[in-house]
């Protein structure tokens, strides 16, 4: 792994250079969809369609810090002790926090020009002043990052940096700190938006233009009754509203800052993509769209047929994943709805599928490249 300049570093942070950069790097991110105008499926020459490079298609591609987390340094109690396939992962790789991930996708993932980053590594885990504090069974212990604090900030700009000694962007932010935005409980969903504001907050400093979202709701969802001879569903209307409400708040919000707020297949309502449909359908912003799963289905019929009906609510991010829940999941059949939808923005590679990380993370890598038109 190259070495980065700690000195190069801190002439770069706070100049116009960093700034210039992640001004670039939130165009590209956003992608000409974004600016109001579109380019043609495919290049042409003497009127034959030319398709695009491996290099061009490589482009497209998003590196995964959640698919390697096993790498990252984690807070441990004197009770924890790592797992041995743990250890011996960080002793093939070295380990890493999120500063390292940027030069870690360079070295890794060469052609590659963007991250996808989950938000549970964000922070410096020696200190606690960049998390929340969570008070349970009457001891105090660090909680999740708050993008708000002081440190939180620097930590940030930190971050920037080293993006732009890699040269590397992050165009997305895989979150799970914004809580319970379907719930019905109206204190907990405004603790959520709030949450969901500062993070989206963090994405404009470190020029990142969309961030996924957890609808929440009930892990499973609400099943009808017979109400004078036909099924009817009551429950889950409810949580459907809170949820348009929230997603409607956070897409105004994130709108001002140019930042989109995307719904995953992810738990909660957002496990059936109908409910998906319709948040985004009501909440009828540019600034709230989908960024579908490949592998995130209750059962194998949704696999292909849901993501048909995402792909073409998204803009900005898709996850590409192999996982041991659907094993045999045909990768190319799905970046073949990609390029039947004329998806044109990020695919990030999330391996979940057993063993080796970096090794699973590069096949799946270039089984979507080579997929790809």
């Amino acid at each position: 792994m190259k070495k980065i300049n700690e000195e190069a570093i801190k002439e770069v942070s706070g100049s116009r250079n960093r700034r210039d950069f992640l001004k670039s790097a939130a165009i590209g991110a956003m992608g000409v969809a974004g600016l109001g105008f579109s380019l043609p499926e495919e290049r042409t020459g003497q009127g034959n369609p030319v398709a695009r490079t491996r290099e061009e298609r490589l482009k497209s591609m998003a590196s995964n810090s959640y698919a390697v987390n096993q790498l990252f340094r984690r807070r441990v109690s004197a009770q924890q002790t790592e797992r041995p396939e743990t250890t011996r992962l960080k002793e093939k790789y070295r380990e890493l926090t999120l500063l390292d991930f940027p030069q870690f996708t360079k070295d890794t993932y060469p052609g590659v020009p963007a991250m996808d980053l989950w938000s549970s590594l964000f922070g410096d885990f020696t200190d606690d002043s960049m998390f929340t504090r969570v008070e349970r069974n009457n001891q105090v212990r660090p909680g999740e990052f708050d993008p708000s604090s002081l440190s939180s900030k620097r930590y940030l700009d930190q971050l920037a940096t080293r993006m732009v000694s890699a040269g590397i962007t992050a165009t997305h932010i895989s979150n799970n700190a914004p809580r319970n935005l379907a719930d019905l409980d109206d204190e907990l969903r405004k603790e959520g938006i709030r949450v969901g504001k500062l993070w989206l907050d963090a994405s404009k400093q470190i020029g990142v233009r969309s961030m996924r979202v957890n609808t929440g709701g009930p892990q499973i969802i609400p099943a009808s009754v017979i109400q004078g001879g036909y099924p009817r569903n009551e429950q889950i209307v409810p949580y459907l509203k809170n949820a348009i409400e929230s997603f409607r708040e956070l897409a105004d919000y994130g709108g001002k800052s140019g930042v989109k707020v995307t719904i995953e297949n992810h738990w909660g309502l957002a496990a059936d993509p109908v409910n998906i449909i319709i948040i985004l359908n009501e909440v009828n912003s540019p600034y709230c769209e989908a960024s579908p799963d490949f592998c995130n289905w209750e059962h194998e019929y949704m696999l292909y047929h849901a993501l048909e009906m995402l792909t073409p609510k998204a803009t900005s991010m898709i996850h590409a994943k192999r996982w041991t829940r659907f094993p045999d999941v045909d990768i190319p059949r799905c970046v073949k709805i990609l390029n039947k939808c004329g998806y044109k923005g990020y695919i990030s590679f999330e391996y979940e599928g057993g063993g080796d990380p970096v090794e699973g993370t590069l096949k799946l890598m270039n089984d979507v490249v080579d997929a790809l038109v």
